[in-house]
């Protein structure tokens, strides 16, 4: 009898045979085809065993052969599930007028896979709208509310490495999808595997009645982030000479910048020519994610020390995050701002802008959001200008479709952000937007300069002044062992062998615990039926601790990597003024509740790499 080493599985057999039958791609044929022959039945059985599995954030894998790939035939599949289960969810006659939208980046097969997956729905009875031209992120949400679509599919991976791809999925609000959808179009796709009659000829896709170039959409997305503008504030650009160095990292940003900056009256951006175009092999830079700080922006900052500019703004490869950094002219030092600092300053505008424009009225009626692991500012700025701030499960699916229920219910939301560089700038997109961010930033710039004579680093020692001082740290450690990390976390519930117990302070009774929000149970101790409010989820691990100084710390494991994350922030009172003092207090926290929480050495945790 031939051992598995040299044999392939009945299983695995079976699924080789599958494989070819379906997939008409020559590459990826080749691939299997290849590996059938060399008898490499271990990379056959990853790659055609395990299928990339669709979820909330959609598809999103490396481009290679088999089901768990990114190729034609997983897209193609993908697009049956989806089509069919759309079809199932609206009529006939709201598939012909309303429809769905496709756009794509500029990485390798975007175009393709945007392609087969319209060919499919349109031969299912839908309307098509599909961009002739690369496309931003939030142009495909924008697209949806406007041409008022059932849904909409982006095709990027984002900000991941080059051999990756994405099939991001929108629902008829212009939200990215949630649970339920997300399991049931699922279920659906594997309920539609085998590849209908026609799925490959997409040699007359363009010439369809259903099928509709949607660039209109494009001038009114440009017309409704120049509205969010006041006229006062566009004076103050057309005014200003400051000129931002930018880059698209490789990616689509470049175009749409150009485009609305000139329509609120903006300076050009001075590009970095070497990234300004997409590119699908990101040549520049190895990771095209402007979040990884210093080391992508290389090239920026020698493009800004050369052109005497101060500030650089960067897109990543969809143009959906935005990155700051600003050079301090005494010192000749360059500062990356994270996240939450963006977030900060955007918010304060937020709330300048809608205060310019309805100076008669309260805020009252008004919200901004924030995912749970971001920054608190934005609920500091609540508590003292009136409004209302909402705190959402991590990613902008949650804060996309919060947003949509406070506006059908006549509110007005005026920001959320995520600590990952994410910003949603008003309510035209119902998502992260890098493009309206980079306006409002430079916009603010021009402002802070010509108003204020401060930088964006003195004003956010002022709002810290003025709201209390916010201090992050965040980092994580790998885990590759699932039962170490559910041995830790289930410590934590079960505190010094007490059952249903959690700590109660750190460092021997210094820093005493307030409350404890365990999403994971339903845990919050801070409401008075002890329940948590946010959606739990059994299938994470995720425990918030708020200490009674003020420093909150959540402790999650990631969804996708095998890591236990912590989110740490010092939120500390507008008469707290000794900021050196917080940042020591933080620190000296931080270290003792990664020590007495986590307990990296006894558990074999890998720190994350500097």
């Amino acid at each position: 009898m031939q051992s598995e080493l040299t044999m392939a599985s009945s299983d695995l057999r079976k699924t080789i045979d599958q494989w070819l039958e379906w997939d008409q791609c020559r590459k990826t044929r080749a691939e299997i085809e290849a590996l059938d022959q060399a008898g490499d039945w271990k990379k056959l059985n990853e790659l055609l065993l395990t299928r990339l599995a669709f979820g909330t954030a959609g598809l999103r894998g490396k481009m290679r052969a088999g089901f768990n790939g990114m190729n034609d035939l997983v897209i193609a599949q993908t697009a049956q599930g989806l089509s069919t289960y759309m079809a199932e969810q609206f009529s006939d006659n709201d598939r012909k007028i309303g429809g769905i939208v496709f756009g794509y980046d500029g990485r390798h097969n975007s175009k393709r896979f945007a392609e087969l997956s319209a060919n499919i729905f349109i031969r299912a009875g839908f309307k098509v709208y599909l961009y002739r031209r690369l496309v931003a992120t939030p142009l495909v949400p924008y697209t949806i509310r406007h041409f008022n679509c059932l849904g909409g599919v982006m095709v990027t991976a984002s900000h991941n490495p080059k051999d990756d791809n994405g099939y991001k999925v929108y629902w008829n609000n212009g939200a990215q999808i949630i649970t339920p959808h997300d399991k049931n179009i699922q279920k659906t796709i594997l309920s539609n595997l085998v590849p209908r009659e026609g799925t490959w000829d997409t040699a007359n896709l363009y010439e369809h009645e259903l099928l509709m170039d949607p660039k209109e959409a494009i001038v009114d997305y440009v017309y409704k982030l120049r509205a969010t503008v006041p006229q006062a504030v566009i004076d103050v650009n057309s005014q200003s000479n400051l000129r931002l160095v930018y880059s698209a990292m490789h990616g689509v940003g470049y175009p749409f910048i150009n485009d609305t900056f000139a329509a609120i009256k903006l300076k050009p951006v001075i590009a970095v020519e070497e990234q300004r175009d997409a590119d699908p092999e990101f040549p520049t830079v190895v990771f095209p994610n402007p979040e990884e700080g210093k080391s992508a922006l290389e090239l920026s900052i020698k493009k800004a020390d050369s052109t005497s500019c101060t500030i650089i703004l960067a897109n990543d490869p969809d143009a959906d995050r935005l990155a700051l950094a600003t050079k301090n002219t005494n010192t000749g030092k360059w500062k990356v701002y994270s996240g939450n600092e963006i977030g900060a300053l955007l918010g304060w505008w937020a709330i300048h802008l809608y205060q310019q424009s309805n100076s008669e009225a309260s805020l009252s009626n008004c919200y901004m959001l924030a995912s749970t692991v971001s920054s608190k500012i934005l609920k500091a700025f609540a508590q003292k200008h009136g409004f209302h701030f909402i705190e959402t499960l991590t990613g902008f699916k949650w804060m996309g479709n919060e947003s949509d229920e406070l506006m059908k219910n006549g509110k007005t939301v005026l920001f959320a952000f995520e600590e990952a560089i994410g910003f949603m700038f008003s309510t035209n997109v119902l998502d992260k937007d890098g493009v309206s961010a980079a306006c409002h930033l430079a916009s603010m710039a021009c402002y802070l300069e010509a108003k204020e004579k401060i930088t964006f680093d003195e004003k956010l020692e002022n709002i810290y002044k003025e709201y209390g001082f916010h201090y992050n740290i965040s980092s994580y450690y790998f885990c590759y062992e699932p039962p170490v990390i559910k041995k830790i976390f289930e410590h934590l519930r079960n505190f010094k062998g007490e059952p249903k117990t959690y700590p109660f302070s750190i460092l021997d009774g210094k820093y005493k615990i307030k409350h404890i929000r365990d999403l994971t149970n339903g845990v919050d101790t801070s409401q008075p039926n002890g329940k948590a409010i946010l959606p739990v989820s059994a299938s994470s691990q995720m425990i918030t601790f708020t200490f009674e100084n003020g420093l909150v710390i959540t402790l999650r494991t990631s969804g996708t990597e095998p890591k236990i994350k912590y989110y740490a922030e010092m939120c500390a009172q507008p008469d707290q003024r000794d900021f050196d003092g917080l940042i020591n207090t933080t620190n000296e926290m931080v270290s003792a509740i990664v020590h007495e929480f986590l307990q990296p050495n006894d558990n074999n945790l890998t720190p994350k790499a500097d």
